[in-house]
């Protein structure tokens, strides 16, 4: 290692928050300045803090007490620096040469950057302006691309089943149709695993257009067989069969013009087609919030230290990913641009339904 010429880096928080922010921030900090004595400067709020040259120097009182902590305790937005060309008017700069002004100003040797698929795309961005950057994979959605998982996808899992859960006993009570919405706009992975952790009877998913038929004869076939209430899984994404065919901007039109989200326009349309009583829950944002999960704490820990071992050999221009239960690193390049969806071959699929789930077509 080449520990002796790295002497500061920077370390920021970008995208949506996630449980395993601050794990992963310690992970790196702490043998930065305990072991090696390396300068890390905090950059507030993620890709705007880098812009305006919002940063502090991080020591061991601000990371102290944090592994438990969800959230950044950094901040973060979603800022898109490249999505903005225009100079800004007070010091002259585009956010991308105020980017490069701040990093030579600070004296970084490289960047550390947490985040999803916006986050790591914008990272690969900056590497090829000639910035030496490290990404680390966070999100609930788990939809970053040669990783077999992102930290905050756990603790997301546990809360959604959780709720899942705890709503079965109603619907056992009142004999209704119980629909749960959990996040997932692009990427079904978090209502598949939630959906069969919780013993959902129906999981609709963004990568398997629905036929709202198909599901009311699935919840007829329960009734007749004296099983009264039902739960529904849905993802922010899914999709009706009709709505599969359309563009991206006819889609996009299309859902504008919902009054409700996704979970309350499936109970509608499952009451005028079973004439059950359905009633909906959406989970939103609790899903990313709180306490990470042991299981996110001792991977963001691994990710964070990973990413430091490979800024000392100065092997830049990668993110850290978790392939087979091992930390190895993949080309930011190769993340960019990319959505790891839920392939229609996945054994989970098949499993579940083996088990009984319906997820949402003929079988």
């Amino acid at each position: 290692m080449f520990g002796n010429t790295v002497k500061t880096i920077g370390i920021l928080t970008s995208g949506g928050d996630c449980p395993g922010l601050n794990s992963a921030i310690r992970g790196v900090v702490r043998p930065a300045l305990d072991k090696y004595s390396i300068k890390v400067m905090g950059i507030k709020n993620g890709y705007r803090g880098l812009i305006t040259g919002n940063a502090n120097q991080l020591t061991q009182d601000d990371i102290s007490g944090i592994l438990t902590r969800g959230g950044t305790f950094l901040g973060t937005s979603r800022e898109k620096p490249f999505k903005n060309p225009e100079k800004d008017s007070k010091t002259g700069k585009t956010p991308v040469e105020s980017i490069i002004h701040n990093y030579e100003k600070w004296k970084l040797d490289a960047l550390v950057v947490l985040g999803g698929n916006g986050t790591q795309t914008t990272a690969s961005l900056l590497a090829k302006e000639g910035l030496n950057v490290i990404g680390l994979p966070k999100t609930i959605d788990n939809d970053l691309v040669h990783t077999d998982i992102t930290f905050g996808f756990h603790t997301a899992v546990d809360v959604a089943t959780e709720a899942i859960d705890r709503i079965h006993t109603t619907a056992h009570s009142h004999n209704r149709i119980m629909v749960i919405e959990v996040m997932g706009h692009k990427a079904g992975w978090l209502g598949l695993y939630a959906g069969i952790a919780g013993g959902a009877d129906i999981v609709l998913l963004p990568e398997i257009p629905y036929n709202i038929n198909a599901i009311a004869k699935h919840l007829k076939k329960r009734q007749d067989m004296g099983k009264d209430f039902s739960i529904v899984v849905v993802a922010e994404g899914a999709l009706r069969e009709d709505e599969a065919l359309l563009s991206k901007k006819e889609l996009k039109k299309a859902r504008q013009s919902m009054q409700n989200s996704i979970g309350y326009r499936i109970a509608h349309e499952l009451e005028n087609a079973t004439e059950l009583e359905s009633r909906v829950t959406v989970l939103g944002y609790l899903q990313r919030g709180g306490t990470p999960s042991p299981y996110d704490r001792v991977l963001a820990t691994q990710f964070g230290a990973a990413a430091l071992e490979h800024i000392l050999d100065r092997d830049f221009g990668k993110m850290i990913a978790l392939q087979n239960n091992e930390i190895v690193t993949v080309p930011l390049e190769d993340v960019a641009g990319q959505i790891k969806k839920v392939p229609l071959n996945h054994k989970l699929l098949k499993y579940g339904k083996d088990v009984g789930t319906c997820f949402g077509i003929e079988e």
